[in-house]
């Protein structure tokens, strides 16, 4: 029985009225309750005497739909032989593919939720386990009737050549089944037995002239078969539909005039166009080959350029000169100067980083308002994380000492927030509960909410809280990439995998796609799996806005192949590429607006900070590449740390982007000892909504 937040949706008086005719016909049995939410809960045991069924009636009726859909998340039990699921079939959340049945268990399907239905999953699941998908409208007893009958019993003995057989049930009701079938040779028999007859399907042995349009219906019925699981089907999904010209559930109707329609999405025509096609098609492969080893050439250069930072030697002492800069701002601290020591002189080699490199204008820039001082009370406010020593093979230039993260205290002040709070812990849930109809609509609710039920303790219930985010715009990858980043930090890596393959479904022209996914694997125990996003990230041609995410990305690889045990398989990857480079002090920013400006501030002992503007500190901090244009990440960098408290904090420049979630959601990791078997990580999220908005994060502290 599936009860996550989208059941609201469906008549659950209808729903019960059929039940009442399908518990009648079974008078005796027993039933095992299994509530689908954003997972499956425990299994609740049910009689049923004489048709009654109101104790589970009573516990269904408790409970409230709360939580995303992850309808193949649960364990078939062999001594039950008819499973039963009421649902809407919308399945967003977790694995897609149904848990293997026995081959003597059936599976009907029921939805009352009319046009929001996923027919086409509840079908195909149904149908492929000798049951049926019954859509509840207004005639309850015509829906039992179907419910109650026994689908046609059929079995296919496929002959040699006779391959993807469909069974079309959909007509059924009106005396028809249309069986597909791709021959790969002619005049091979299928044998066929329905309901206890039996009979040969043999293929003419010439072409039909009606070719071309079954084939099309065959597509078309395979296209459906393969759709109860698009997640695991899509590239054979997104093939079909490009060699039928089909509309799928990620593919748009492809029209094909010209030769250059046929180039556009590498499909090889057929009659007079194929020559001119080959011809072309092998030129723009050359030129793609050679555009790609350039494209790498230029990784490599500036990953060597990299390395020789991380090779220096930097002065850990004080600046003797200093000069202050002047920040004009729009805020009431715009008055006040802010001092700045000096950017270093530029080190040798290419790897010296100027301000002036930035592409847009300084004068805008200059307008930023001064940091905002961290509060009196920030040692009270933060959360200390002990942090070991540096482990003996770490690198000779790190750090000795010991070094800590504490994050500083981030709430919510909303109205809702605020009135959440007030009670007991134990009935938090119950006060979410009273207030989430009236903010179904408002993602930052939810976030709300999970936040605080992990502050008191309540993870699962948190992560229940946290997944109805998947239900609210199925489409939206930037709600689901905030989803991902909560579920990252809250320590549940193997839920923000699925989550992220979605992202990078619907936006795999954009980098972070394969990076967050990349790093959710990684997080996940699957390192081997996290290479290939990663290393996409590396080499693929990016537009110019997302220019430096391959640095970032491939520190992570580099850092990741290092650190695995037993050792990856780097075939593939260019082994120039693979040289990890610990660090002491490490800092990745990250948001969720597209068209958006974060910038991350690093503040050292030295009182230098790195930012955009000063990529490069007098004691070897180096920022990486400014993102202007949305998403990140940004990266900070220290491979040697003098002794002293580092502070990091994220300002919000500006955005051109329609915020789904009321603001910029962010996401930042601070990591001490990285890449060295000390590492250790710390997550945080944090909201900003108004321009100029610069919020404390933590600080490092050296000893």
């Amino acid at each position: 029985m599936g009860r996550s937040g989208s059941a609201g949706q469906r008549d659950r008086t209808r729903e019960f009225a059929l039940l009442d005719r399908y518990f009648a016909a079974m008078g005796e049995g027993n039933v095992a309750l299994t509530v689908l939410r954003d997972r499956a809960e425990p299994v609740r045991h049910f009689r049923i005497r004489s048709g009654d069924w109101s104790e589970l009636r009573r516990a269904l009726m408790a409970v409230q739909p709360d939580g995303a859909s992850a309808l193949a998340q649960w364990q078939p039990q062999p001594s039950v032989k008819e499973y039963l699921m009421v649902s809407d079939g919308l399945l967003t959340y977790g694995p897609e593919a149904l848990p293997a049945l026995a081959a003597d268990q059936r599976l009907f399907a029921v939805s009352s939720a009319g046009a929001r239905t996923d027919a086409t999953r509840l079908r195909g699941w149904s149908e492929a386990h000798a049951g049926s998908f019954v859509a509840l409208g207004s005639d309850i007893d015509a829906a039992a009737r179907e419910l109650l009958s026994m689908p046609l019993d059929v079995q296919i003995d496929a002959g040699r050549g006779v391959q993807d057989v469909v069974v079309d049930r959909r007509s059924q009701a009106q005396g028809w089944l249309w069986l597909h079938a791709r021959l790969a040779a002619e005049g091979v028999p299928m044998r066929v037995r329905i309901a206890g007859g039996q009979w040969q399907a043999l293929p003419e042995s010439s072409v039909s002239a009606d070719g071309d349009l079954l084939a099309g219906l065959w597509a078309q019925a395979r296209l459906q078969q393969l759709s109860t699981d698009r997640r695991g089907n899509r590239e054979a999904m997104q093939r079909l539909s490009q060699q039928f010209s089909l509309v799928g559930p990620d593919t748009s109707l492809i029209v094909l005039e010209t030769l250059d329609d046929y180039l556009r999405y590498a499909i090889r025509p057929a009659g007079a166009l194929r020559a001119q096609y080959d011809q072309r098609f092998a030129r723009q492969v050359a030129d793609r080959d050679a555009a790609d080893r350039q494209r790498l050439d230029k990784v490599v250069t500036q990953w060597q350029q990299r390395q020789q930072w991380w090779s220096r030697r930097w002065p850990k002492g004080m600046r003797v000169q200093a000069k202050a800069l002047e920040v004009v701002g729009q805020d009431a601290y715009a008055a006040a100067p802010v001092a700045m020591l000096a950017a270093p002189p530029p080190a040798p080699a290419p790897m010296a980083v100027a301000a002036e490199q930035r592409a847009e204008s300084s004068s805008a820039r200059a307008r930023r308002s001064p940091p905002r001082q961290a509060p009196a009370g920030l040692e009270a406010a933060m959360d200390a994380v002990a942090i070991e020593p540096t482990a003996s093979n770490a690198p000779a230039a790190a750090n000795d000492g010991q070094l800590g993260i504490r994050l500083a205290a981030w709430q919510s002040d909303s109205p809702v927030a605020r009135r959440l709070r007030q009670g007991p812990s134990s009935q938090l849930y119950d006060r979410y509960l009273a207030e989430r109809a009236a903010n179904a609509n408002s993602s930052a609710f939810f976030l709300d909410v999970a936040d605080l039920l992990i502050e008191q303790g309540q993870r699962d219930l948190a992560l229940r809280v946290l997944s109805n985010l998947a239900e609210m715009e199925l489409d939206n990858r930037h709600l689901l990439r905030v989803l991902g980043y909560r579920l990252l930090q809250a320590d549940a890596p193997a839920l923000a995998v699925p989550v992220f393959e979605q992202v990078l479904a619907m936006g795999q022209e954009e980098p972070q796609s394969f990076r967050d996914l990349g790093l959710a694997l990684a997080a996940a125990g699957k390192p081997q799996q996290a290479l290939a996003p990663l290393y996409q990230v590396v080499v693929r041609p990016w537009d110019g806005r997302f220019d430096g995410i391959a640095l970032i990305a491939l520190d992570e690889l580099a850092n990741l192949v290092a650190g695995s045990t037993p050792r990856l398989d780097t075939t593939g990857i260019d082994p120039r590429l693979l040289q990890a480079m610990p660090l002491d002090l490490r800092v990745v920013l990250a948001w969720d607006a597209d068209n958006s400006d974060m910038d991350l501030w690093v503040t050292d002992p030295n009182g230098e900070r790195a930012y955009y503007g000063n990529r490069l500190t007098y004691q070897g901090g180096q920022m990486s590449q400014d993102f202007t244009g949305g998403y990140g990440p940004e990266q900070f960098s220290l491979r040697n740390a003098k002794p002293g408290k580092y502070k990091v904090e994220a300002n919000y420049f500006g955005s051109r982007q329609q915020l789904v979630t009321g603001a910029t959601t962010l996401m930042l990791r601070l990591t001490t000892h990285w890449g060295t078997p000390k590492q250790k990580d710390q997550m945080v999220t944090m909201r900003l909504k108004d321009r100029a908005e610069t919020v404390l994060v933590g600080e490092f502290e050296v000893r």
